[in-house]
């Protein structure tokens, strides 16, 4: 279980909304040389954590590192897949903290199997959690979380008085301070 570390790395962010920013804030103490991101447009608060905006394909060519923090959508649906996977370095870790659905699990597998990428990191898969015989499951170049990158004391409480404060808003009426809209 020995792989690259961080320093010196060029880690791009595909999504630098609240997570991926939150992710490029917890990188900088780790040296890494250069954050890259791409998205739709350019984040005025990028430069906070000195954030480089890149064409997606850019991103995906010079990064070490290649962390999904994106949103689950029509367009970002299997946004992971053989051709983005070839698009990457051969010694490229891909991280997805999103969506198991951006995501195209089987394209994964074949890019971990014949080395297009070198290892993956995945805290989110379709479906959660993966039977005991996925052929994810099987490879020694990837790791799997059952979707607990956020289990610790100080989100669950949060997470808990979040949940909270909603029932006690809908139950008298008010509006929930954070709802879910379809």
């Amino acid at each position: 279980m020995c792989g690259r570390g961080l320093s010196g790395a060029t880690v791009g962010i595909v999504g630098l909304g609240r997570i991926g920013y939150a992710v490029a804030q917890r990188l900088r103490p780790f040296a890494v040389a250069r954050i890259l991101y791409s998205g739709h447009k350019e984040k005025p608060y990028a430069a906070d954590v000195a954030a480089e905006f890149v064409p997606f394909n850019g991103l995906l060519a010079e990064s070490d590192f290649v962390i999904a923090s994106c949103p689950l959508s029509a367009e970002t649906t299997n946004l992971f897949s053989a051709t983005t996977f070839s698009r990457m370095k051969h010694t490229s870790i891909f991280v997805n903290t999103s969506r198991g659905g951006v995501v195209n699990q089987s394209d994964l597998y074949d890019a971990l199997k014949t080395g297009v990428i070198a290892g993956a990191g995945l805290d989110v898969t379709t479906p959660e959690p993966l039977p005991v015989d996925h052929q994810l499951l099987s490879l020694d170049n990837c790791v799997i979380l059952p979707h607990i990158g956020s289990a610790t004391i100080e989100t669950r409480t949060a997470m808990s008085l979040l949940t909270a404060r909603n029932i006690l808003s809908a139950l008298s009426g008010k509006p929930m301070p954070c709802q879910l809209r379809v």
